[in-house]
């Protein structure tokens, strides 16, 4: 199949498992993708020629960013990185892939005190959970290792994703508060969505046939 630029939809595809469940829905849709098209791959840009997609490898939190700005028409992304970056795009599709949810999370003894302190990677659906339920908290935006926060009394609690629980129990962590469930999520650029709305429409409805259907990735 010979697409031209115009016709060849870019997705941005965060690196890691989301990829792999992704391009396995893809997959499952009916979209020949080749055998390199995999999470193993090392390339940034991984072109699929004959369904007439390029993809663009990226880390989960710029996503919306390469989508918003149009260098991607389309993108897949989780509904965690969706609301704490809060980007101008369109969200199309619920793909139902790699589920998990957002937690508030603490030491088993802990006690409420006043303006407690929240460790998080998200520190916007923190600000926003907490105002919501009419507390006032001091949030301290962390890179990485958030569970380690109240083992050393930086932070009273931690909002981090939550998946098994794992790693939350082998830090002598406990789930708290449940705030939100997280699925993986298909978003748009809004300018594509209009100009290759044909392509964009064949695409989601061929996922949404999938999703539909409940088959496991």
């Amino acid at each position: 199949m010979d697409m031209s630029a115009f016709d060849t939809l870019t997705i941005a595809m965060p690196k890691g498992r989301i990829f792999g469940e992704a391009t396995e829905l893809l997959r499952q849709a009916g979209v020949p993708l080749p055998a390199d098209v995999s999470e193993d791959s090392r390339k940034l840009t991984v072109s699929a020629p004959e369904a007439g997609l390029s993809f663009l490898l990226v880390k989960p939190v710029d996503v919306p960013t390469y989508v918003e700005h149009g260098v991607a028409d389309l993108g897949v992304v989780g509904k965690d990185v969706l609301l704490e970056e809060a980007r101008d795009v369109y969200e199309l599709l619920d793909l139902g892939i790699s589920p998990c949810h957002m937690a508030v999370a603490g030491l088993p003894d802990w006690s409420p005190v006043l303006h407690p302190k929240v460790a998080t990677k998200y520190p916007r659906i923190a600000d926003r959970y907490f105002r919501e339920q009419g507390q006032q908290v001091e949030v301290i935006k962390l890179n990485g290792s958030v569970e380690l926060a109240p083992l050393i009394g930086l932070a009273d609690r931690i909002v981090d994703i939550v998946s098994t629980g794992r790693t939350l129990k082998e830090n002598g962590l406990t789930e708290l508060e449940h705030i939100t469930d997280i699925t993986s999520r298909l978003i748009a650029n809004r300018a594509s969505y209009r100009l290759k709305s044909g392509r964009i429409q064949d695409l989601y409805e061929k996922l949404a046939s999938v999703v539909e259907k409940g088959e496991p990735v």
